[in-house]
């Protein structure tokens, strides 16, 4: 039979042996874990970034379409101006041609067509004052 302090010794040598191994595993393990850590933080700062883009290209996208639809808001506008003052221009040059026409003068006249004769009447308006002229012109009747 072995003496104890060799059994002793053998088994502190096999414990030391033991621990070992079992550190050793235990080291391999945690760096496994700490390697699927990194890949899945890796996933994950992909996942958001992308959720950070798509949520810049859809705060751009939000954006443009108030722009364009302000400006089409400005551009309605401007045009809802422009056509009343077009209208207001246009009222202006009715009024002023009347009045212009009505303080220049202007024709108006009227004709019968006889067998040997035109009768003629033919108003002159000049501003309030009115010309009339009736005339009966006779035609050359020939033999």
């Amino acid at each position: 039979m072995p003496p104890v302090d060799k059994v002793l010794a053998a088994k502190k040598i096999q414990a030391w042996w033991r621990g070992t191994l079992v550190r050793r595993t235990l080291l391999h393990a945690a760096l496994r874990a700490l390697i699927i850590q990194c890949w899945w933080r890796q996933v994950l700062a992909k996942l958001l970034a992308k959720k950070r883009r798509a949520a810049l290209e859809l705060c751009a996208r939000q954006q443009w379409a108030a722009v364009r639809l302000q400006s089409w808001v400005r551009m309605w506008r401007v045009r809802r101006r422009y056509c009343r003052l077009l209208n207001a221009v246009r009222i202006i040059q009715v009024y002023w041609r009347w009045r212009s026409c009505h303080t220049r003068g202007f024709f108006h006249g009227s004709y019968e067509l006889a067998t040997s004769q035109l009768n003629l009447e033919l108003d002159i308006f000049l501003g309030s004052q009115i010309c009339r002229i009736t005339d009966c012109i006779p035609f050359p009747i020939k033999n």
